[in-house]
């Protein structure tokens, strides 16, 4: 998609030189590390080519995924409230896709301000250029600078910001992805891309009934294991592979011992795969899996004791009647 003249001066994008969409050999040592294990993974990064993106988007539209109509329907009831608390911000999205809750916030924004600033955030440059150019024709006080890449590389190309303050927002429970650890290090990253008084919203899946939970990853319409079959597809056309996706299936679940979601590759004929830009062979057995992604779910109160342990102090929480997702806005102390 172009960029049209008029909204061309208040657009910036910024590709990241070592973001996972350069097609070096250095950036598939992931994909080595993981299929190298005995218990196969794979970095959800790699969902995320155009047409993952695209998808993603259909997900998030479907009856049985309720995170994104759940998250909404909270900003559409508190999108106020939280711009009262944190006053004008520049906003920062980590994981912007098609930048639609954003918008909450910019028309609270452009009520009591000439001068809007957009940071979004995504691996996909392709669907960051659209969404960026819908905003700018919909928003004329509006100035982007879109970052393309992963967000912990994102998060240390941000400079002190014109506005009087900023909001980092990662929503979506995008968290329930990374496992215990990589979530401690990234409030870090948090943590340092924030300024004293600055503030980080954060969207999280809370926990409930499994049915509902394995429903979410397992539509009707297979979109979601469309999804994650792509991937396949993306390493084969990023690294030269070979990857066929018909001795591979879906296969999702609900891990109650670690409560969350486990999205998995399940191998359905013994194979070899080659990836050649990565000089890589890996064999598959059948019955083995690939991980490709999990979604922790979470209890809220205690993601606002870790944010508070790392200096993160909570101001506010909302959720929804049935205390399916929750928003929780802290502030660096």
């Amino acid at each position: 998609m172009g960029i049209l003249p008029a909204t061309q001066e208040r657009l910036h994008l910024k590709q990241l030189s070592h973001s996972n969409l350069s097609a070096s050999t250095v950036d598939g040592e992931d994909v080595i590390q993981g299929l190298s294990q005995d218990r196969k993974t794979l970095p959800p990064k790699y969902f995320y080519d155009a047409y993952g993106s695209q998808l993603f988007e259909q997900i998030c539209e479907l009856p049985e995924y309720y995170p994104t109509r759940t998250e909404d329907s909270i900003l559409n009831q508190y999108a106020d409230q939280i711009a009262q608390t944190t006053g004008v911000c520049e906003l920062v999205e980590l994981g912007s896709g098609s930048s639609t809750k954003t918008r909450r916030f910019l028309d609270t924004y452009q009520a009591v301000t000439d001068s809007l600033h957009y940071i979004p955030i995504d691996v996909s440059g392709s669907i960051l250029t659209e969404s960026a150019q819908q905003l700018l024709q919909d928003y004329p006080n509006l100035q982007i600078q879109g970052l393309v890449g992963s967000y912990e590389e994102a998060l240390v190309e941000l400079e002190r910001t014109p506005a009087p303050s900023r909001m980092v927002c990662f929503l979506g429970s995008t968290l329930g992805n990374l496992n215990a650890q990589e979530c401690d290090r990234f409030f870090d990253h948090i943590l340092d891309a924030l300024h004293i008084g600055e503030y980080f919203l954060l969207g999280v899946d809370l926990q409930k009934p499994k049915d509902i939970l394995e429903a979410a990853y397992n539509d009707a319409q297979g979109v979601t294991a469309e999804f994650n079959l792509n991937m396949l597809d993306h390493l084969n056309q990023r690294f030269r592979g070979n990857f066929k996706r018909q001795n591979f299936e879906h296969w999702a679940f609900y891990n109650q011992e670690l409560n969350q979601i486990e999205m998995h590759l399940r191998c359905l004929n013994p194979h070899t795969v080659e990836l050649a830009d990565l000089n890589f062979q890996v064999k598959f057995i059948a019955g083995e899996t690939i991980r490709t992604e999990i979604s922790r779910k979470f209890n809220i109160q205690t993601v606002q004791a870790e944010l508070a342990g790392k200096g993160l102090k909570p101001v506010a929480a909302w959720t929804d009647p049935k205390q399916w997702f929750g928003l929780i806005l802290s502030q660096k102390a």
